[in-house]
């Protein structure tokens, strides 16, 4: 400890010169003070936000509407109303654009023919959130299924991921492939964690299981 010594030829040490000050200090604010810069821009038709030289990707339901974001040395948090939204890491190189995966998802199951080429699914990818367990389930699914419909059930899978942590829904995905189950609930029970901690169940979007037929 520093509190015994003595500044230069000062008659007080550190520590009695403390005490005297500290009860004229001012207490700490309740809230924590925010560093970052606030921007206010309006969601795009594509889901996007510019800020700075940069854009980034907010949920899809956010369209045409005005969001705050805070913008930090390293990240940025966007906010619908005081609603945390969406957190992306901030970009350095201008014109540069981060999309999430999970901000397409409704309206990539209307239209899962757009997922294969999207910027988005190839930026989880290189994030490391669309897996190859992802890929081989996935692989699995538009054999058996089709195209279309073995896409749409894996888009079903990835918003249960809404629900569980990311492990878990990879290893739902595991237990899944195992099985030979490839309908777009077929994960859902290997991946719940245990009945303690129950979870809700994953958002339904009006599509029907991959394995049943349309009459």
């Amino acid at each position: 400890m520093d509190d015994a010594r003595r500044i230069g030829s000062r008659p007080k040490t550190v520590a009695e010169y403390f005490a005297l000050e500290q009860p004229l200090l001012m207490p700490l604010p309740e809230e924590p003070f925010e560093t970052g810069r606030l921007f206010t821009p309006r969601v795009d038709r594509y889901g996007q936000i510019p800020v700075r030289t940069n854009r980034y990707s907010v949920p899809i339901r956010l369209i045409g509407k005005r969001v705050r974001v805070m913008l930090h040395a390293s990240h940025l948090v966007v906010y619908d109303q005081n609603v945390e939204v969406a957190r992306h890491e901030r970009l350095i190189a201008k014109g540069a654009v981060r999309l999430d995966l999970d901000h397409y998802l409704e309206v990539l199951v209307r239209k899962p023919g757009a997922f294969p080429g999207s910027t988005a699914l190839e930026q989880a990818r290189s994030a490391g959130r669309f897996t190859p367990v992802h890929d081989a389930w996935w692989d699995r699914a538009r054999k058996i299924h089709g195209e279309r419909d073995g896409t749409r059930a894996l888009i079903e899978v990835l918003l249960l991921g809404r629900h569980l942590p990311h492990k878990h829904v990879v290893a739902g995905l595991v237990a899944a492939l195992r099985a030979g189950a490839m309908t777009a609930w077929s994960p859902w029970r290997p991946a719940r964690p245990s009945r303690r901690t129950p979870s809700p169940p994953p958002q339904r979007t009006g599509w029907f299981p991959a394995n049943r037929r349309r009459r």
